[in-house]
């Protein structure tokens, strides 16, 4: 359905916290913002459209925000937040703006911000059409400011008839998967062939705004006033885990009180569940192979006094590490590295766990990063599959015998989790998996769906046989 196709080598991130080393960048979209009010719709539709241009170049939104928001750092907090809801919300949406474009508009537009002007405001109609009027006029009125002869009478036709055609576009949109499930055809045939029973959920709330749920430093207070003291300042919500606080509504970090000191961060639940399965004993060398941007690191050591070694290859990323525990008053031996080349930054030293947070498709964490929707290809798997592949037997060697591995992804594809352990164990014959947790009925490998609690994950427990 989507017509973007994304310039080649244009990739976005990895991970679940984009990661520039992964694809070819370019500066961001930072044009002179047209005199419109600094606090007008206008103006907030306008930002929204440059990045959503930079998208539809093939470039991760990351990078354009960051871009847009150094440019023009007088934006009011109003307008940057609003600005910020119109793109998440229209890369959402993927899909809808093409199948709506394509009825509406007698050719595809070549003019690229206009074109996303139009994407961002049909969005905006969608979900506030009690202000459809005042949609139409501040898309028409950042058209006239910055458009060519001919395209504001253009913008506005294109709106105005999207307004009367509302219940057919709404129809024909319900009728097709794409639009309907606003994800590329290919995701979605993937995961319903192999989540027959999930599939439909997990990708409702792959397009929903994701939970904001923090983490509790034991390091830094007594856990129990942390929580009082947030439930005080009016943060409520509910525990899905001892150390874990989920907010009923994410609130800007500035607003939490406890975060400057180190008394908590911000992690999804699902993201938290990785640390405690490593079963980290004081005293042990620990390996974070994947480490940027830090947060499972720090996980690590508030749970156990370790030796925690992180790695990552990217330097910009390496120093968010460092920043995140130094605000945490956490101490690690951080080095830039990539982990299938331990011989760089390896003491030869082995290690008694080892987190393998491997770069994936990051389909999982789709609402958190829409573009990746928009810019990942089905191709781009069996690629994941092959760097992780990689990684996995690079670092087996460094692990000690009687040691363990967990193995992370933000995955939803059985490519680079199930499938993926299961022939990393059949090549090694000193691999036993182990059950993920001391239940029961513990199984082999925990998969989490996104949901309206968490992210998507994946974790398989890997032992090395003494």
């Amino acid at each position: 359905m989507s017509s973007f196709r994304p310039r080649p080598g244009a990739r976005p991130a990895a991970r679940h916290e984009p990661s520039s080393s992964s694809r070819p960048t370019r500066p961001a979209r930072a044009p002179e913002l047209p005199p419109l009010p600094a606090d007008s719709l206008a103006r907030a539709m306008w930002v929204a459209a440059e990045a959503i241009a930079h998208v539809r170049d093939g470039y991760a939104l990351n990078d354009g925000l960051a871009g847009l928001w150094a440019a023009h750092p007088d934006l009011p907090p109003s307008t940057r937040g609003a600005a910020q809801d119109l793109i998440y919300g229209t890369l959402r949406d993927y899909g809808r703006g093409d199948a709506m474009l394509a009825r509406l508009l007698r050719q595809p537009l070549t003019e690229p911000t206009i074109d996303a002007l139009l994407r961002v405001a049909l969005h905006r109609l969608e979900v506030r059409p009690d202000t459809a009027h005042t949609v139409v006029d501040q898309a028409v009125e950042v058209s006239a400011r910055v458009a060519r002869g001919g395209l504001k009478g253009l913008v506005n036709a294109v709106l105005r008839n999207a307004m009367r055609q509302r219940d057919t576009l709404a129809s024909a949109l319900a009728r097709n998967p794409e639009t309907h499930f606003r994800h590329p055809l290919w995701w979605i045939e993937r995961l319903k062939r192999n989540m027959p029973q999930g599939w439909e959920a997990a990708l409702e709330a792959a397009n929903q705004h994701p939970p904001m749920t923090l983490r509790i430093n034991p390091r830094r207070g007594d856990p129990a006033e942390t929580l009082a003291q947030l439930v005080a300042a009016g943060h409520h919500g509910s525990a899905p885990g001892p150390l874990a606080w989920r907010l009923d509504q994410p609130v800007p970090i500035a607003s939490i009180p406890g975060f400057a000191e180190g008394r908590l961060s911000v992690q999804d639940w699902g993201a938290q569940q990785a640390a405690p399965l490593l079963d980290v004993q004081p005293g042990m060398r620990v390996l974070d192979a994947c480490a940027a941007p830090g947060g499972k690191t720090a996980h690590l050591l508030e749970l156990s006094d370790c030796h925690l070694t992180a790695i990552d290859p990217d330097p910009r990323r390496l120093q968010r590490i460092v920043s995140n525990l130094g605000r945490l008053g956490l101490e690690a031996d951080v080095r830039g590295g990539d982990a299938r080349e331990s011989r760089f930054w390896w003491d030869g030293t082995p290690f008694d766990r080892i987190l393998a947070d491997v770069p994936c498709s990051a389909s999982g964490v789709a609402r958190r990063h829409p573009d990746i929707k928009w810019l990942r290809r089905a191709d781009d798997i069996g690629n994941f599959a092959t760097i992780q592949r990689e990684i996995l037997d690079a670092l087996w060697p460094l692990l000690a015998p009687g040691g363990k591995m967990l193995y992370v992804t933000c995955s939803m594809f059985p490519e680079e989790n199930s499938l993926q352990v299961a022939r990393f164990a059949s090549r090694h014959g000193d691999c036993k998996r182990v059950a993920i947790d001391s239940s029961p009925d513990a199984a082999l490998e925990k998969t989490l769906l996104p949901s309206p609690e968490h992210d998507g994950f994946f974790f398989a427990l890997l032992e090395k046989l003494a």
